[in-house]
C-alpha cells in the first residue's frame, strides 16, 4: 500500500518536472548560468530550485534589484576574483586530512575576496536584502593572515613559514653549491674524458657524461648510457655522499612541509562550518549578480507578483527569452513580442490560428514569464508587467507519442493531463495550465467533446488556463461561459504568411487550405477538398472574423495615433514647465544679486559719507579738510557710476611652478615646471615630453591669460627642486640583479653626490628587492619619503627616492 501511494506521490512531482522540460526553463537556466563569474556560480544558475512561496520570490527580486544597481555603478563591475570552490578542500581538512599549499591558498583567497566584497556591499539602508545576508558571516582575517605568511604564490611554503624549515633550506643550498663546485673541478680536470662540459640529472642524482672507455679513469658511480653507448653518464664517487646528505636533508624539509601543512588543515577544519557558510552567502550573492546582468541583457523590467489569485495577468511586448538568445548569438529573425492581457474573471483562453503561427510560442512565452518572474529574474518586456504568484505551473506541449511505452499521440496527452489533474488536487494554490492542441489526435467530434469537458473542469480548478486548438466549436464557448475568451495569432491572407502577433478578443481562421497550396500541395488536391467544405458557412464565418480582425486593426492604428500624439504633448509640456522654470530661476537669483550689491554698495557709502561729514563738523576743520573731503566724495560719485565697467574687469592670473596649464597652440594640457629668469618663458611638462614656451603662449585650465610681467623672479632653489622632479640619465640608478645589501651600498653612495630626487630601478620579479630596499630607506634620517615612480617612468618597478632639503 505505501508503495503504491509513493508511486503516486511521483507520478504528481514528475508532471512538475516534465513541464519545466517542456517550456525549455533549463535552456533558459543555461543562459543564465553564462553570466556567473565561478564554476560554482554556473553549476547553481544551472539547477537551482524555484521558490515555494511568494515572500522567497520577492526576497530574490528585491536582492537582483539591489546587487544590480550596485554592479552597474562600479567601475568595471562587481568582481569575484578570488572567490574559490572549497567543497572539497573543507571536507579533506574536517576529516582531519592534510590539504596542500595549493589548496590551503585558495582558502586564503576566499576569505580575502569575502572581506572585500563585504566592504562593497554591505549598506543595510541602501541595500538591505543583499546586507542581511552578509550580516552575520566571518571572514576569518587571523587564519587568512597565517595562511598568507606560511605561502608563498602557487601554494610553495616559504622559508619565513618555521625557523627550522629556513635553516634546512639554506643548509640545502648551502651544500648543493659546494657539490656543484666539486663537480665544475672534476668537468675542469678531465675535460678531455668528457663529451660535454654540462652536469646533467639522472635518477635524481647528478651526472657527468663521460666517452665510453673512460669508466677506469673516474671513480663514481654509472647510472646511465645513451642510445648509441658511446657516452655513460658517472656519478663521481667523490660527491655520492654528499648526495646522500642532501638526500637526508630533503626528506627532513619534507617532514617539516608536511608538519606545517598538517597544523594549517587542522586551523582549517576546525572552522570548515563558519567557512562553508561563508560559501553558501557568496553563492547566492553571485547568483544574484548573475540574475541582475542576464536581466540587463534582456533589458528587462522587474515583474509586480501578488499573491492574490485573481489577480490579472498584464504582460506587454514580451519577447520569448530563447528567440532573443538566437537572434543575438545566430542572427535570426527579429523576435515579434507578445502580449497578455488576461482579466480578473477569465479563467480559460483558447488560441486558434494556422499552424507555423505562433500558437506555441505564445504559450510557453507565458510561461515562462511565470516562471522567471517567480525566480527573481526581470521579464523582457514593456511597462510594468504584473501578474499573480503561480504555484503551479503545468503543461501539455508536444507529441507525447511512445513506441516502447506503444502509446500513440492522444493516449500520450490524455496521460499527461491525468498527471496535471492529479497534481492540482495534491497541490492545492495559484496554477496555470498550458495545453497544446488540446483533444487532437482522435476523432474530431469526440475530440471536441473532450476538449470542451476539459477545458470547462479546469475552469473550476485553475486560475488560467491557455489552449491552442483548431476545433471551430472551442471558439464559441466564450458566448456561453464568460470564464472563456478568444485569442488568435493573425494571419497576412495577401501574403498567406503568419505575422505571429496575438490578437485578443477575436478567434483565428485555420488556413489549412491556403498554407497547403503555399507549401505547393497538388492543385488537384486543393480544388477537391474545396468542394467537400459547405462554402456558405465558411464564408460566413470567415467574414465575421474578417471584420473583426479589419476593426481590430482599425482599433489598435488609432489607439497607436493617439499614444504617439499623447506622448508629444507631454513632451511639449514638459519643456515648456521646464523652460519657464529655468527661466524663473534665473530672474530670482539674478534680483536677489542685483539686491545683495546694490545693498552692501549703499551700506559702504553711508559709512564713508558720515565719516566725512563727521570730519566736516569738527571744529579744527580745515580748508584743506574740505578739499579733501569734497575729493573723496567726486571719486566715490564716479566709482559709482563706473562699477558696472569695473565688473566685466577681469582679474590677472599669476601662474606658478605645479600649476596645471593649456598650451593655447596644440590645446594640450600640462604641469609648470620652471620658470625663466626674466620669468617670461616657461617650462611645461606634457605627459613625458617637455616644453619651453612663452608666457603668452599658455592659459589657465578656465581660460585666463597670464599678466605679462617681465620682473617676475623666481627662487633658484624653487626651479632646482621641481627640475629635479624629471627623471634624468643623471639622476637615475639601475639595481637590477643586486642582492639587497648591494643595491643599498650603491644607493648610499649615490644618495651622496646628488640633490632633489632619485629613480631608483629595482624590477618587480618577487618583490623582495623593493621591499628589502624600502625598509632600509625608511630608517634614513636624511630621505624625505619614498614613493613608486609614474607609469611612464617604471611604476611599480622603479622607486623615487626625495632627500631632506
Amino acid at each position: 500500500m505505501g508503495l503504491t501511494k509513493n508511486h503516486d506521490d511521483s507520478k504528481k512531482t514528475q508532471i512538475i518536472s516534465e513541464s519545466l522540460d517542456l517550456l525549455e526553463w533549463p535552456t533558459v537556466c543555461s543562459h543564465l548560468s553564462t553570466f556567473a563569474l565561478t564554476q560554482q556560480g554556473r553549476k547553481k544558475c544551472e539547477s537551482f530550485d524555484l521558490p515555494v512561496n511568494i515572500s522567497l520570490s520577492q526576497e530574490l527580486l528585491c536582492q537582483t534589484l539591489e546587487i544590480g544597481a550596485l554592479d552597474s555603478s562600479v567601475d568595471g563591475g562587481i568582481s569575484f576574483e578570488g572567490v574559490h570552490d572549497l567543497a572539497n578542500i573543507l571536507l579533506i581538512c574536517s576529516k582531519g586530512g592534510v590539504a596542500m599549499g595549493e589548496d590551503l591558498l585558495k582558502v586564503a583567497d576566499t576569505l580575502r575576496a569575502a572581506r572585500k566584497l563585504r566592504k562593497l556591499i554591505f549598506d543595510q539602508l541602501i541595500r538591505p536584502r543583499i546586507s542581511e545576508l552578509l550580516k552575520d558571516i566571518a571572514t576569518l582575517p587571523d587564519l587568512q593572515k597565517l595562511l598568507e605568511f606560511g605561502l608563498d604564490e602557487g601554494g610553495r611554503i616559504a622559508d619565513r613559514a618555521s625557523p627550522k624549515l629556513s635553516e634546512l633550506r639554506r643548509h640545502r643550498n648551502s651544500v648543493r653549491l659546494q657539490r656543484k663546485d666539486i663537480l665544475q673541478d672534476i668537468i675542469r680536470k678531465y675535460s678531455g674524458l668528457l663529451q660535454d662540459n654540462i652536469i646533467s640529472e639522472r635518477y635524481g642524482r647528478p651526472v657527468l657524461a663521460f666517452k665510453a672507455g673512460t669508466s677506469d679513469q673516474i671513480r663514481g658511480m654509472v647510472h646511465d648510457s645513451s642510445a648509441s653507448g658511446n657516452t655513460i653518464y658517472v656519478e663521481p664517487q667523490v660527491v655520492i655522499s654528499i648526495g646522500n646528505r642532501l638526500a637526508k636533508i630533503d626528506s627532513e624539509i619534507s617532514d617539516e612541509e608536511r608538519r606545517l601543512l598538517a597544523n594549517w588543515s587542522k586551523e582549517v577544519g576546525l572552522n570548515s562550518h563558519v567557512i562553508a557558510h561563508l560559501g553558501e552567502i557568496l553563492l547566492q550573492i553571485e547568483f544574484s549578480l548573475a540574475r541582475a546582468r542576464y536581466s540587463k541583457w534582456l533589458d528587462g523590467v522587474p515583474a509586480i507578483l501578488d499573491e492574490e489569485e485573481n489577480t490579472p495577468f498584464k504582460i506587454k511586448d514580451f519577447r520569448h527569452p530563447l528567440l532573443v538568445w538566437n537572434d543575438f548569438h545566430e542572427k535570426k529573425n527579429k523576435v515579434v513580442p507578445t502580449s497578455f492581457d488576461v482579466a480578473t474573471d477569465l479563467k480559460v483562453v483558447a488560441i486558434t490560428g494556422p499552424n507555423t503561427g505562433g500558437k506555441t510560442v505564445a504559450l510557453k512565452s507565458i510561461g515562462l514569464a511565470v516562471l522567471m518572474a517567480k525566480a527573481g529574474l526581470f521579464l523582457p518586456c514593456t511597462g510594468s508587467p504584473r501578474l499573480p504568484w503561480c504555484k503551479n505551473i503545468l503543461a501539455d506541449i508536444g507529441d507525447e507519442q511512445s513506441l516502447q511505452q506503444n502509446l500513440s499521440t492522444f493516449s500520450g496527452h490524455i496521460l499527461r493531463i491525468t498527471r496535471i489533474l492529479d497534481a492540482i488536487d495534491a497541490f492545492p494554490g495559484t496554477t496555470l495550465v498550458l495545453l497544446d492542441e488540446v483533444g487532437a489526435g482522435t476523432d474530431p467530434t469526440e475530440g471536441t467533446a473532450l476538449a470542451i469537458a476539459l477545458l470547462q473542469v479546469m475552469a473550476d480548478r485553475a486560475r488560467l488556463t491557455i489552449a491552442t486548438t483548431h476545433f471551430g466549436q472551442l471558439k464559441a464557448l466564450k458566448y456561453s461561459d464568460s470564464r472563456f475568451e478568444n485569442a488568435s495569432v493573425s494571419f497576412d491572407s495577401e501574403t498567406i504568411e503568419p505575422t505571429f502577433h496575438l490578437q485578443w478578443g477575436i478567434p483565428g481562421r485555420s488556413n489549412a487550405i491556403e498554407i497547403s497550396n503555399r507549401l505547393g500541395l497538388d492543385e488537384q488536391v486543393i480544388k477537391s477538398a474545396q468542394k467537400f467544405i459547405n462554402p456558405e458557412s465558411v464564408d460566413n464565418v470567415n467574414q465575421v472574423i474578417q471584420g473583426l480582425e479589419k476593426q481590430r486593426e482599425r482599433q489598435q492604428s488609432a489607439a497607436e495615433d493617439a499614444a504617439a500624439l499623447l506622448a508629444k504633448t507631454e513632451l511639449l509640456h514638459e519643456e515648456l514647465l521646464s523652460s519657464w522654470q529655468k527661466q524663473r530661476q534665473q530672474s530670482e537669483e539674478f534680483n536677489e544679486q542685483g539686491r545683495f550689491k546694490l545693498e552692501s554698495s549703499i551700506r559702504e557709502g553711508q559709512k564713508e559719507v558720515r565719516h566725512l561729514i563727521k570730519r566736516l563738523r569738527d571744529q579744527n576743520a580745515s580748508g584743506e579738510t574740505a578739499r579733501i573731503a569734497g575729493q573723496r566724495l567726486r571719486q566715490m560719485e564716479k566709482g559709482y557710476r563706473s562699477n558696472k565697467k569695473i565688473q566685466n574687469i577681469q582679474h590677472s592670473w599669476n601662474p606658478k611652478i605645479g600649476d596645471k596649464v593649456r598650451l593655447s597652440s596644440i590645446g594640450k594640457a600640462g604641469e609648470i615646471i620652471s620658470f625663466s629668469d626674466d620669468g617670461m618663458q616657461l617650462t611645461v611638462l606634457c605627459g613625458v615630453f617637455r616644453s619651453k614656451v612663452n608666457l603668452n603662449e599658455v592659459e589657465s585650465l578656465d581660460g585666463q591669460k597670464a599678466e605679462i610681467n617681465p620682473l617676475v623672479q623666481v627662487k633658484t632653489s624653487q626651479v632646482r627642486k621641481n627640475l629635479s622632479l624629471v627623471r634624468t640619465k643623471k639622476n637615475t640608478l639601475d639595481v637590477r640583479g643586486l642582492r639587497v645589501h648591494e643595491a643599498e651600498g650603491v644607493i648610499e653612495e649615490k644618495l651622496r653626490n646628488c640633490s632633489g630626487a632619485l629613480w631608483v630601478i629595482h624590477g618587480i620579479g618577487s618583490g623582495k628587492l623593493k621591499k628589502g630596499l624600502r625598509k632600509w630607506l625608511d630608517s634614513l634620517s636624511y630621505i624625505e619619503k619614498v614613493a613608486d615612480a609614474e607609469p611612464h617612468d617604471g611604476g611599480p618597478g622603479c622607486s623615487v627616492v626625495w632627500i631632506v632639503d
